[in-house]
């Protein structure tokens, strides 16, 4: 039985404008260094549920008095919450070598497991786990991933969102156990903030989606400001009129001088080859779950003889960029672009192509070679995508204009 996804507001600013939140039933990583900020991050995500009269169990190995002056610093009245049993604070202890078990991995499998078990007694609709980086340690890789596995699908199949805090990675062990948990994230929330800065001096926040959340990747400068909590200076530029549509949405970026009249916001997101198969590998995902169409568009140019009318490749990216929606996505591969537009209105691919030819004032007639590729069931992966593509090339949907 099918599901309803939905997306929730997260108290995370950047989250909501540009994704429009979390979804319902989610894992979110939130990385970064010490002082970065990210316990004041989880703190807005609390209050966001707690506002919306829901629960939010929050795991730390904090003293509940300590975290109510950390979210006292961010005008936020913890123990008000607390109260009235809203966000239910469970303080854990940091974990220790022990002659109980074998080994460290199995003292660490146990501490997983209680975590399930405490869910199950408190029945929340979030949780939050500042932060869980010593309680992943594990020295097998593959035992990690086991036990880690299950403690995040018990929790989704209870239609239960996580936020879940980690250290920045440094050493190459800790990189690793970062895949293994990357791997079960449904999107990653980084702060980039030394703590040698100065607390006034902005850091960079940086979203990036691992399924679902077809809008992109995007950062933008954060602030951490009393009072007030972590602020950004992630922008809107223009707003949807229509109820549940998301707005088109600026990526804050330094210093762009940009190149053959690109717009100053950055439309489109451009993608190398492997983010660009995670992306649609993510979008035939959600298709199989929610049945939500999308189409994949193969750009190519015609060998001309007439050197004086051939226009470059160069020339035809550029177009494909300036005819792009925000939150199309485009991939250059050898000597094609494809365009992933995340709707399968035909009118939505023809005003693409039109606006192509508009560039050019209509002379791609004959120059340029569209293949359209409608998701279907058929189409398992995005290896799938690409040997249709091969195989329509010599034959069917070439449309020359």
């Amino acid at each position: 039985m099918k599901k309803s996804i939905q997306l929730f507001r997260s108290g995370i600013s950047i989250v909501d404008t540009a994704w429009g939140g979390f979804y319902q039933g989610g894992t979110y990583l939130l990385v970064g260094e010490k002082k970065s900020g990210k316990t004041l991050l989880s703190l807005q995500y609390a209050v966001e549920t707690a506002k919306s009269k829901q629960v939010c169990l929050y795991f730390t190995n904090a003293r509940p008095k300590d975290l109510m002056i950390h979210a006292a610093s961010i005008d936020i009245d913890l123990e008000d919450y607390i109260n009235q049993n809203l966000i239910i604070v469970v303080r854990v202890a940091n974990p220790t070598e022990t002659t109980e078990f074998k080994s460290r991995d199995e003292f660490l499998s146990d501490y997983l497991n209680d975590i399930i078990s405490v869910i199950n007694q408190y029945n929340p609709a979030k949780i939050i786990f500042d932060e869980l980086t010593p309680y992943v340690e594990y020295e097998n890789l593959n035992t990690l991933r086991d036990a880690y596995g299950a403690m995040v699908e018990s929790i989704e199949d209870l239609g239960i969102t996580s936020l879940l805090i980690l250290r920045e990675p440094a050493a190459q062990s800790s990189k690793m156990i970062f895949n293994v948990l990357n791997a079960y994230a449904t999107g990653i929330i980084h702060l980039h903030k030394s703590e040698d800065f100065e607390s006034q001096q902005p850091g960079i926040i940086e979203i990036t989606p691992n399924i679902g959340h077809t809008e992109g990747k995007f950062k933008a400068n954060y602030f951490i400001e009393p009072y007030k909590g972590i602020t950004t200076d992630f922008k809107i530029t223009k707003r949807a009129t229509k109820e549940n549509i998301f707005p088109e949405i600026t990526e804050i970026t330094p210093g762009n001088k940009g190149e053959l009249n690109t717009p100053k916001y950055l439309v489109p997101n451009i993608y190398n080859i492997n983010d660009f198969k995670l992306i649609v590998n993510n979008q035939i995902a959600l298709y199989k779950t929610t049945g939500q169409l999308f189409t994949i568009l193969s750009l190519k140019l015609n060998s001309q003889k007439n050197t004086s009318s051939n226009i470059t490749f160069d020339q035809l990216s550029n177009a494909v960029k300036l005819a792009a929606n925000v939150k199309d996505k485009i991939c250059t591969i050898d000597d094609k672009i494809y365009v992933l537009i995340t709707k399968s209105d035909e009118k939505i691919v023809d005003e693409f192509i039109n606006k192509v030819h508009t560039t050019f004032n209509g002379s791609t007639t004959s120059m340029v070679s569209y293949i359209i590729l409608k998701i279907n069931d058929s189409l398992n992966s995005v290896d799938d995508i690409f040997k249709e593509f091969d195989r329509e090339t010599s034959r069917v949907q070439v449309s020359q204009r």
